[in-house]
């Protein structure tokens, strides 16, 4: 057994033995289980890919005369102002003004809030307009002005639900093509979209929660943050495989880092046509290895990691519960799978390259001991299930 003290301090010396989700993998092959534990210290898991439940705290500062924003747009799209006067939270999800969105479908959803994001996070100009009701301390009505990054005293990324544990398989059985957050998906089953880096995927790697929990520190698009909860939807009560993966959506994180010490490549606004607006971003989790058995959930592939095909024109807008199979990750990435009897093809939201990019770049920062490990503060939690919105009346 290892402590996280002990694996800091090889971190520290310049010591580690740091190897990526994927390298472990042949590691393990060549030393065996027991021998690889004693030597390897940190693996690093990572995903890149849509992530619509983020967001971002931003403080202007106050003008002269001050202003208490009750309403605000940057680049014309809505923020939330209902806290401190000059502080808002910008949506990944939230739409331009005006935007026609599905009014004539399918939508396009040019530009919204994960396009903000990536904008800042870039180096680009943004305009803030902003009303006020005006009050005695802060009797400015209206402001208008263009701001970076570096103009902001704060630009906190705080996301309630990022890196989901496993997801569906999306498919599209009626006769017309249907526009999801996964794509667009072709009639009579022409095609599937999954979104998900598979064997290199954080919760995939510590699939009990073992090592990641409250506390942890991760690389959110290039700079350091933490796992701050539990992510909204974690549900840990799923089927599992013998070796604790998920056969399904199980957990997610929330997670929080500076955006000021992002890198552009990792923040990328999305447009998802007939659907909304997102924001795709590059994440990466390091698994101290703590015991062999730790070490063994980080050598899982994806040959291990099946996820559920659903039906997004039928089955997943009336919540049917029903799947029309199941597949391995091995198998989507082949390009094409058998399905229905007859052959799919099959597409990736997530990019693998540039997930395996930012497991790299992790391993980078560890060896130049600039990134430790921590110990969670909290686990998260290893049971629970997502209650649905039940419609009833004031009385029942």
């Amino acid at each position: 057994m290892k402590t996280y003290e002990e694996i800091n301090a090889r971190i520290e010396a310049k010591k580690a033995l740091v190897l990526t989700a994927e390298e472990v993998i042949g590691y393990v092959e060549r030393k065996g289980l027991e021998q690889a534990a004693k030597e390897v210290d940190v693996v690093t898991t990572a995903t890149f890919g849509a992530m619509c439940s983020s967001g971002c705290f931003l403080n202007f500062g106050h003008s002269k005369p001050r202003i208490r924003m009750s309403e605000a747009w940057l680049n014309d799209v809505r923020v939330y102002t209902g806290i401190a006067a000059v502080d808002v939270y910008l949506g990944a999800t939230e739409l331009r003004h005006n935007d026609p969105a599905n009014m004539y479908y399918p939508g396009e959803f040019r530009y919204g809030g994960g396009h903000v994001i990536e904008d800042l996070v870039a180096g680009r100009k943004v305009q803030l307009f902003a009303l006020s009701y005006g009050t005695d301390e802060y009797p400015r009505r209206e402001v208008r002005t263009w701001f970076e990054m570096k103009d902001l005293n704060q630009a906190i990324m705080v996301n309630p639900r990022n890196c989901y544990q496993n997801y569906n398989i999306a498919a599209n059985c009626s006769e017309k093509p249907i526009y999801t957050y996964l794509g667009m998906l072709k009639p009579k089953m022409k095609n599937l979209v999954y979104s998900s880096a598979g064997q290199l995927s954080p919760l995939l790697n510590d699939p009990l929660y073992e090592t990641i929990g409250i506390g942890t520190r991760v690389w959110l698009a290039g700079a350091q943050g933490h796992v701050y909860a539990e992510g909204t939807q974690h549900a840990p009560s799923v089927n599992r495989t013998s070796l604790g993966v998920p056969t399904e959506g199980a957990g997610t994180l929330a997670l929080t880092a500076d955006m000021k010490q992002m890198k552009a490549k990792f923040v990328r606004g999305a447009s998802f046509k007939g659907y909304g607006t997102s924001l795709a971003l590059g994440i990466g989790v390091p698994i101290p290895i703590l015991s062999p058995e730790i070490l063994r959930r980080t050598t899982v592939r994806d040959c291990d990691i099946s996820a559920p095909v659903v039906d997004y024109s039928s089955d997943y807008p009336n919540k049917t519960g029903k799947i029309l199979g199941t597949l391995t990750y091995e198998q989507l990435k082949q390009g094409e799978v058998q399905l229905g009897g007859k052959t799919v093809e099959v597409g990736s939201l997530s990019s693998y390259a540039q997930a395996l990019e930012v497991a790299q770049l992790l391993k980078e920062e560890i060896q130049r001991g600039e990134f430790l490990v921590t110990r969670p503060i909290a686990p998260l939690p290893a049971e629970g299930t997502v209650k649905p919105l039940v419609i009833k009346g004031k009385k029942q």
